[in-house]
């Protein structure tokens, strides 16, 4: 017995040029020379729970809420005084446009971070994507797949 109708699943990896492409490449940056209070009042701002940390266009960090917590408030410091470069996470875990969703949630889950700056060429800030970025790209994708499996199933598949 043939089959006239094929039904192929999308196993295809979603790369994070994907999800760039949805949110945009803007990126919110602070100079090394900010203070944390400035640093959180742009955070604020724009809604955001991670800020990267540059100089001349280079990237020197990143600054997170945890950032935040562990080393302003345990550590007794003052936002107001103390420069963003003294507490930012200066060994930054960035990934390329090609990298794939899959691939940056396993970095994200290996070094306990949230938030991954992507560096065209290896040099040039070309976004940032969050864990909810990733968790967002799979859901829809995961969707699309269950849309296409009952298209499928119920006959009107186009394929």
């Amino acid at each position: 017995m043939s089959c006239s109708r094929r039904f192929v699943m999308e196993r295809a990896p979603i790369p994070v040029s994907t999800i760039l492409k949805r949110k945009g490449d803007w990126v919110i940056t602070i100079a090394p020379s900010a203070t944390v209070f400035e640093t959180i009042e742009r955070m604020v701002e724009h809604n955001v729970g991670a800020i990267v940390v540059t100089k001349n266009g280079e990237l020197c960090g990143i600054f997170t809420e945890r950032d935040y917590l562990r080393r302003i408030a345990l550590e007794g410091r003052t936002s107001r005084t103390t420069r963003v470069e003294e507490v930012m996470t200066a060994d930054v875990i960035c990934v390329d446009p090609d990298a794939t969703v899959q691939e940056c949630l396993q970095l994200m889950t290996e070094n306990r971070c949230r938030h991954l700056p992507v560096l065209r060429e290896g040099k040039h800030l070309g976004g940032i994507i969050s864990i909810g970025d990733c968790v967002r790209a799979l859901s829809e994708h995961a969707e699309r797949q269950v849309e296409n499996l009952t298209s499928y199933i119920a006959g009107s598949y186009p394929g």
